[in-house]
């Protein structure tokens, strides 16, 4: 291992916050990153990291190699980037991470494509709802719900996400069709929940066009609305559900949309995320296929949902659709 080599590793010890992430990252001993670090401060003769038995500190000569070393690596990335937009088809890895639902509604059938357009390309898709190290992990592209908190990072917007209330036909028949806020929100619902957050609420606007917000009476929590509809589906509850999620479940009649009158916020939109504006040329078509999937205006998970434009006061909301954020 050189010294770019080895500069590039103790980035990656700071940025992964152990010896041992590091070691898992990339399949080797923790012994082997540690001899690393410790050849790479005899070459430079300068001590870089005060250890521990748990843990460890940067030292003031650290800081400012590690400045130098990440200087190295956007370097390197920029000239990768540069040499691949030179050849004639995109070729090499792409790496995508995405939640479960926009995964499989959307990243997978474009890969499919994309994958027969371009065989050269291979991807590694990781799938997720946790936050992710963007730059830390090397991903290329993440597409998420909501806008970015990092401001060091690059979002697009992709569509829209709006919302709907649905419960099965055996549900409505045991519990009765809600009209009111006040009836709804005693009946049993499923919710999503993970480690950060957990959506067992249903934000609308009242007969005053006032915010407001409801609280369900949640029977059931799980991290994956997949899971969550097919509680629902079982008759016990009924489930707040993104547009995106809804394939052929209401024109079969499996469920129906409840409190159709009930105009209900739309949730956080739909973003590609990554960590250059300077995209390499696999990622930018990749980016684009998507985008194409999604269409323009109307996202097109809407059009399985019949009628969807009438409920939930769609017909009276502005058609509001930024097409680029750069969060930089």
């Amino acid at each position: 291992m050189d010294t770019a080599s080895r500069l590039l590793l103790l980035l990656e010890v700071t940025e992964r916050g152990s010896f041992a992430k590091v070691a898992e990252h990339q399949n080797i001993d923790r012994s082997v990153v540690s001899k690393q670090i410790a050849k790479l401060e005899k070459d430079l003769g300068v001590r870089l990291l005060n250890r521990t038995t748990r843990s460890f500190s940067i030292t003031g000569a650290g800081n400012e190699v590690l400045r130098k070393a990440q200087e190295l690596k956007a370097l390197l990335s920029e000239t990768h980037r540069l040499a691949e937009n030179y050849h004639a088809e995109p070729k090499g890895t792409l790496k995508i991470t995405s939640s479960n639902v926009i995964a499989s509604r959307v990243i997978q059938p474009v890969i499919n494509e994309f994958q027969r357009r371009f065989p050269l390309v291979n991807i590694e898709l990781q799938i997720t709802d946790q936050l992710v190290n963007i730059v830390g992990d090397g991903v290329d592209l993440a597409f998420r719900v909501g806008e970015l908190k990092d401001s060091t990072l690059v979002a697009r917007y992709l569509a829209r996400n709006r919302l709907l209330i649905l419960a099965t036909p055996d549900f409505i028949a045991r519990y009765g069709d809600p009209t009111t806020i006040e009836q709804l929100a005693k009946l049993p619902a499923a919710c999503y929940a993970n480690s950060t957050i957990r959506v067992n609420y249903i934000d609308y606007f009242d007969d005053n066009n006032q915010s407001s917000r409801m609280m369900m009476n949640a029977n059931f929590y799980a991290n994956d609305i997949e899971l969550i509809q097919q509680k629902a589906l079982s008759g016990d509850c009924y489930y707040l559900a993104p547009a995106m999620q809804v394939s052929d479940e209401i024109s079969t009649g499996k469920l129906v949309p409840i409190m159709q009158q009930l105009k209900l916020k739309d949730f956080a939109a739909i973003y590609g995320v990554y960590p250059h504006r300077d995209l390499p040329l696999r990622t930018r078509l990749f980016f684009d296929a998507v985008k194409e999937f999604i269409g323009d205006n109307k996202p097109v998970w809407e059009s399985n949902i019949p009628n969807f434009e009438y409920m939930y006061g769609n017909e009276n909301r502005a058609q509001w659709h930024p097409t680029n954020i750069n969060l930089l």
